[in-house]
């Protein structure tokens, strides 16, 4: 049942592309559906470019004769498609539980509209049912290490 959901929310989102546009392409389970569905429309000749948020995204994308642009800061992206793991009745999201956390972001917020999509899988009654990983960009280490041992620390 789940993976017929998200294929329909999958669906849908791809309804939202059109032609000439640059978009953010999601990572993940969910995610790989839009991909399919838009490789599809691709080659029935709609013309996009995607920007990827993970190797794994981009390779994929590739495979399905998707043309890719690289992420670059302040670029301007029409749409961005991605899921979610975890959606909270207030429709709150955890996104990131998987390896593409800051490239997500980065690409994500450069996006004029975000489309999440999602099945009933995702939905809990309240965020956090495990870890949150945190990922640091590598120019950011110091400061953001600062910042947390400042407000995290037993010590303060």
């Amino acid at each position: 049942m789940g993976d017929s959901l998200k294929r329909a929310a999958a669906a849908a989102a791809v309804e939202l592309v059109c032609d000439g546009m640059l978009l953010g392409l999601g990572t993940g389970s969910t995610a790989d559906h839009a991909l399919e569905l838009l490789g599809d429309r691709v080659a029935e000749g709609l013309a996009i470019t995607g920007v990827p948020t993970s190797e794994r995204t981009a390779a994929r994308a590739r495979e399905l004769g998707i043309p890719l642009q690289q992420f670059e800061p302040g670029l301007r992206l029409d749409l961005a498609i991605d899921g979610a793991d975890e959606v909270s009745p207030q429709l709150d999201l955890i996104k990131g539980l998987g390896g593409a956390l800051l490239r997500e972001k980065q690409v994500e917020s450069c996006a004029e509209r975000l489309v999440i999509i999602i099945d009933d899988s995702k939905l809990v009654e309240r965020l956090g049912r495990g870890p949150l990983p945190v990922e640091v960009a590598r120019s950011e280490e110091r400061r953001v290490g600062k910042e947390c041992r400042s407000r995290w620390s037993p010590y303060h």
